[in-house]
């Protein structure tokens, strides 16, 4: 009875994966293998290869991104794991209060501070430094991505980091160990999993992001999502060449999470062994 019940529960989502997961999949794959008569091809694939460059550079500032994001969150999450509770649920509000801000907003407004004549060459043409290009470079795009996936890479670091014993990093402490020992042999060992869950759900994003690079890297930054979002809806239409895009990315991003989900399972194993 328990088990029918549980099966009738679980049916709304068994829906939606296959209306919403499954069903535009296996359609990428039709699209990605076959012409515009419906025949099987491999030529959408080999066209999709043409796109390489763009996505090696789409991966490299994902990466850039998302080590960043790690950088910065991972004190910043253990900080806010060791105040009170009372101040650890204002600390994770202020953390998650930008991701109530439209994400096409948050994003617009920043390059309003890049812009040639926005607030940031306005400040330092003040002061004597003079105008920086910063719209559509790299390190604008690095800094958009930073910018709107940060909360990603903190919250699981936080939700990792409160079930931490403070008694271990005191005990090592005792034992001699100093901060750089205790970060590298007890936090960062404990922590693996919630770094593993943050560094997947900000690479995912970035890598395939083409807001970002549209708003800050103008027209002539190019990403992986960029060709994507040109060939199924922009001027470059092919749908065909865009699902066979679509379809290596997506891939590479599986590729990634399994590597990832490897390392978690295999570190959670050593630490309960």
């Amino acid at each position: 009875m328990i088990n029918l019940k549980a099966k009738w529960a679980a049916g709304p989502y068994i829906v939606w994966m296959i209306l919403f997961t499954i069903i535009p999949m296996l359609m990428i794959l039709y699209y990605a293998f076959t012409d515009n008569n419906g025949a099987f091809t491999f030529e959408n694939m080999v066209s999709a290869w043409d796109y390489v460059p763009t996505l090696i550079r789409s991966i490299w500032l994902a990466l850039i991104a998302t080590v960043i994001c790690l950088i910065m969150a991972f004190p910043f999450a253990y900080s806010i794991s060791r105040k009170p509770m009372s101040k650890q649920k204002m600390f994770v509000m202020l953390v998650m209060l930008p991701m109530w801000m439209n994400f096409l907003l948050r994003t617009h407004a920043l390059a309003q501070l890049f812009e040639d004549n926005g607030i940031i060459n306005t400040v330092l043409q003040s002061i004597g430094i003079g105008r920086i290009q910063m719209m559509g470079t790299e390190f604008a795009v690095v800094v958009g991505m930073v910018y709107n996936f940060l909360p990603f890479m903190i919250l699981p670091l936080y939700s990792i980091m409160t079930k931490i014993d403070q008694s271990l990093v005191e005990s090592a402490h005792d034992l001699g160990a100093n901060n750089i020992q205790v970060l590298f042999k007890i936090l960062i060992p404990l922590s693996v999993p919630g770094i593993v869950s943050g560094i997947t759900m900000v690479f995912v994003p970035a890598v395939s992001t083409f807001v970002i690079s549209k708003f800050l890297g103008g027209t002539d930054f190019y990403l992986i999502g960029d060709a994507i979002e040109a060939q199924i809806l922009g001027n470059s239409y092919n749908l065909h060449t865009g699902s066979a895009t679509s379809l290596i990315l997506m891939v590479i991003v599986i590729i990634t999470m399994l590597i990832f989900s490897r390392i978690d399972t295999e570190e959670v194993e050593e630490t309960l062994a």
